[in-house]
């Protein structure tokens, strides 16, 4: 069955008192078009061509021409011009091919087949594994450097597709690669911080404001390791690695609220399980359990990490237990579980915030964010 078949009836369980533990706890634990527009059908010719004027004749092409090093770098920033001057004269493609991107970013990820491999069946596995690459290819800003980010997708390149943080992120890639195919005129960046938002919104979460204008960076851009959090850290870990992009606690906690989808693999990050009874439905959960049920150390082989006591099959990690601990997270990881709506509204602004880190603000095609549909919207 199509998850857009049982997408809808699956919302309204997990927002009702009939979608009952019992039951999730059995059927949800697991090991963790459309056209391209004819007239983009690459960007490369549009870049000459703007990179020409504004660098001037044979200088841009020299550039997009040499593999060098230096040639590399100043292409980069003449793609950057290139893409404010697209902005300028409104040389883009327009918020309906975005929207064709994300609707077949939600069929290929409903296509994608059982990313999991285990008892729990079903199509649209791959969406956490989306929104993680989204988090993760987002969160390695600097704003004291200005480094890191979004904008150039550097997760294409090594060291940083083989950090320890963005270990099993190849499927996720790899899944993406087939749509970057379909729509060549997007950039890497901006397709995979679309699938983020619609790994959200499909997953029964909040509406996420999101706006495209991201350029694809080389290998000299990628960011030092390190930059993304170590879940064996305790509250001074979390906030040096927010803190430095520029977040406040009560962002930082919401957007560990993205742990309410997926699960870890003990073959990529160590730790293993899911951290609610319903990891493939973005709700609350991850919050009302941390308070709700007793934690205590899982005794195994593995990195230390928690299980609840009365089922042993859901996990914490440490830096998940921190905000029950630390008193300014505690306020508001409180207040995310008693309601729901707040979550999702503060949620939905901390992770827009994130997918714009390192995005010079005139490369934007917008000056104010987009909501883009959801496939239930659009058939409604």
């Amino acid at each position: 069955m199509s998850f857009t078949a049982i997408r809808a009836p699956l919302r309204r369980q997990a927002l009702s008192a009939s979608f009952k533990r019992a039951q999730l706890r059995t059927s949800s634990f697991r090991k963790y078009s459309t056209e391209v527009p004819p007239a983009t059908k690459s960007n490369t010719g549009l870049y000459v061509g703007l990179g020409a004027i504004v660098l001037g004749g044979g200088v841009a092409y020299y550039f997009y021409g040499s593999s060098s090093e230096t040639a590399k770098v100043a292409s980069t920033a003449l793609k950057s011009a290139a893409q404010s001057a697209k902005v300028a004269t409104n040389f883009v493609p327009t918020k309906e091919d975005y929207q064709k991107v994300y609707n077949r970013i939600a069929e290929v990820i409903d296509d994608a087949g059982d990313y999991d491999s285990a008892v729990f069946v079903c199509r649209w596995l791959f969406g956490p594994v989306v929104l993680r690459l989204a988090w993760h290819a987002s969160g390695t800003y600097d704003k004291a450097t200005g480094t890191g980010g979004s904008n150039y997708a550097t997760m294409r390149f090594q060291p940083e597709s083989l950090h320890g943080a963005n270990a099993g992120l190849h499927v996720a890639r790899e899944l993406m690669e087939k749509i970057k195919q379909e729509f060549s005129w997007i950039s890497y960046g901006d397709l995979w911080t679309l699938a983020g938002v619609a790994a959200v919104q499909e997953m029964a979460g909040p509406k996420v404001p999101w706006r495209p204008g991201r350029i694809d960076g080389f290998e000299s851009h990628v960011p030092p390791d390190g930059r993304l959090p170590d879940a064996s850290q305790g509250a001074q870990h979390i906030r040096d690695i927010f803190y430095r992009m520029g977040f406040d606690d009560q962002e930082i906690v919401a957007l560990c609220g993205a742990h309410a989808l997926g699960r870890c693999h003990a073959d990529r990050s160590g730790y293993d399980g899911p951290w609610t009874f319903s990891p493939t439905m973005f709700t609350n959960d991850f919050y009302k359990l941390l308070f709700d049920e007793k934690w205590v150390w899982k005794k195994w082989n593995g990195p230390k990490q928690l299980e609840d006591k009365k089922t042993k099959s859901l996990m914490m990690l440490p830096t998940d237990y921190v905000l029950t601990q630390d008193k300014s997270f505690k306020k508001y990881a409180k207040a995310y579980a008693d309601d729901v709506d707040l979550f999702f509204k503060d949620f939905s602004a901390a992770f827009a915030k994130l997918l714009e880190l390192g995005v010079p603000t005139q490369q934007f095609v917008a000056s104010e964010s987009w909501i883009m549909q959801t496939v239930d919207d659009q058939n409604s």
